[in-house]
């Protein structure tokens, strides 16, 4: 596994359930090798403009994601995951959109 590969992961929910769903991995954390990733969703509605990301089926990089429809890439659904929870890659993302992905991400912790 590698940082912008879209993979299934258990991710906890905000009702305090855990559910299985896709994520793009976007740093592998030092030391113990967890991953940062952040969640991927079909509930478009939920995009924050200037945040999120939509990866659909017209962009370059959805046949290589391994999603299987247009989806939101969620910024603020974040989580720092032992590899264990991870169950594999299905596919990757373009460097181009990890590399914005990280640094829409950094500009924001970064803003006063």
């Amino acid at each position: 596994m590698k940082e912008g590969d879209v993979a299934l992961a258990v991710m906890p929910q905000v009702d305090q359930r855990v559910k299985s769903r896709p994520v793009i991995v976007l740093r592998e954390m030092p030391a113990h090798r967890d991953v940062l990733v952040c969640g991927i969703s079909t509930q478009l509605q939920q995009e924050i403009e200037r945040f999120d990301e939509i990866i659909s089926l017209a962009d370059p990089d959805f046949k290589s994601s391994g999603l299987l429809s247009e989806s939101l890439i969620r910024l603020g659904f974040l989580a720092i995951l032992p590899r264990g929870r991870i169950a594999g890659s299905i596919g990757a993302v373009s460097p181009d959109r990890h590399r914005r992905l990280l640094r829409t991400l950094a500009g924001y912790l970064i803003a006063a």
